[in-house]
Parts: C-alpha cells; sequence; structure tokens
C-alpha cells in the first residue's frame, strides 16, 4: 500500500503573505456613513388610553413630537468626483446624510439613485475632491475558495479589515428576482453594510 504524501496548502495570492498591500490600495476609497430620520413621534402609552380629543379639551393643541432615528454603514467611492456606492437600506428614509472619508473629513451627500430589490444605492459627495476611488472588477470571475478582503465600519470601527474566502456563489436567499449572491466567511457585522468586498487585485467585486 504506498504512503500519500503531504498536502501542501497553495500559497497566499500575495508575496508577503500578507493582505496589507490590497488593503493600501482599497482602504483610501472606503468612507463611513451616517444617517440621521427624522419624523412624527408615536403617542405616548397616556396619550393612546386618554385619547387625542381628552388632550385637546385640557391642554389645547399639543404640539407634534419629532423622532430622530440615526444609523450607519459604509461605502465605496467608486468615481474620483465623489460617487459613493452603497446599501440601499443604509440611506433609506435619510433626512440627512454625512459620509466620513477615510482622512477623517466630514461630507454631506445626496442620494443619485436607489433599487430596493438589490439593495444598492449611489451617492454623490458634495463639494470637495477628487476623491481615491476604488477599481469595480467582475464577480463572475471569482471562483469558490478565492481569497477576499471586507473593508467597512463594523460598530462605527473606520477602516476595519477582516478576510475570507468565497465561501459559494449563485446563493439564493429569498430576496427577489436578482438573487443571486456570494457568500463569504470573512467577518461582516453592523455597520459593514454597504462596503466593499475585494478580490486579490484589490478591485471591487461585492457589496457587504
Amino acid at each position: 500500500m504506498g504512503v500519500q504524501g503531504p498536502i501542501v496548502p497553495a500559497a497566499l495570492p500575495v508575496p508577503s503573505g500578507s493582505f496589507s498591500q490590497v488593503a493600501e490600495t482599497v482602504a483610501p476609497a472606503v468612507v463611513n456613513i451616517n444617517t440621521v430620520t427624522r419624523g412624527a413621534a408615536g403617542r405616548t402609552p397616556i396619550e393612546e388610553f386618554f385619547g387625542e380629543e381628552f388632550f385637546r379639551r385640557f391642554f389645547g393643541e399639543v404640539p407634534e413630537r419629532e423622532q430622530v432615528q440615526k444609523s450607519l454603514g459604509s461605502g465605496v467611492i467608486v468615481d474620483p468626483s465623489g460617487i459613493v456606492l452603497t446599501n440601499a437600506h443604509v440611506v433609506e428614509r435619510a433626512s440627512e446624510i454625512e459620509v466620513v472619508t477615510a482622512d477623517g473629513k466630514k461630507h454631506k451627500a445626496k442620494v443619485v439613485g436607489a433599487d430596493r430589490r438589490t439593495d444598492l444605492a449611489v451617492l454623490k459627495l458634495q463639494g470637495g475632491g477628487p476623491y481615491p476611488a476604488a477599481t469595480l472588477g467582475d464577480s463572475d470571475k471569482l471562483k469558490v475558495g478565492d481569497w477576499v478582503l471586507a473593508i467597512g465600519s463594523p460598530f462605527g470601527l473606520q477602516q476595519t479589515v477582516t478576510a475570507g474566502i468565497i465561501s459559494a456563489k449563485g446563493r439564493s436567499i429569498g430576496q427577489g428576482p436578482f438573487d443571486d449572491f456570494l457568500q463569504t466567511d470573512a467577518a461582516i457585522n453592523p455597520g459593514n453594510s454597504g462596503g466593499p468586498l475585494v478580490n486579490m487585485s484589490g478591485e471591487v467585486v461585492g457589496i457587504n
């Protein structure tokens, strides 16, 4: 009976065995997105119990209270003019959008377009530029087992880099007609939404 030789793992796709060069290439284009959503606050339990007419009788017109909700996400600049790609749910119904670039500067932004079916949105930074921009790659060329990096702001921690592989392609998770997702084991946490998934050529191949 023959003896099987040792299985030699494939070398990392970067000479130093580090992802630093890829991260340094893309990170300047990755942004933190802070949003504020304003709307009318709901009635308190006491108001619900006594009813609106009761309060009007004794207190007159009660001023409408405003409810303010803050959230955060990530994005990636894909054009030096300040075009940012992110998730649609990150900026959905936002009254104010503030984008913090990698150099720590804060910029106002507006939504150019959004598609809830694919959960993608395009923002435009107001003023400034040119900005460092990432290159878009071809996700169809990815293979299961390829290394990828996820860069974003999990829990508000800007410029966080995690590594993993493409675990599967063409995943269906019941999200509509464009249900064709990449699966990765790179760590993705709240706040990573909208940040880039990057191949070893430093190209954006997905939005987390």
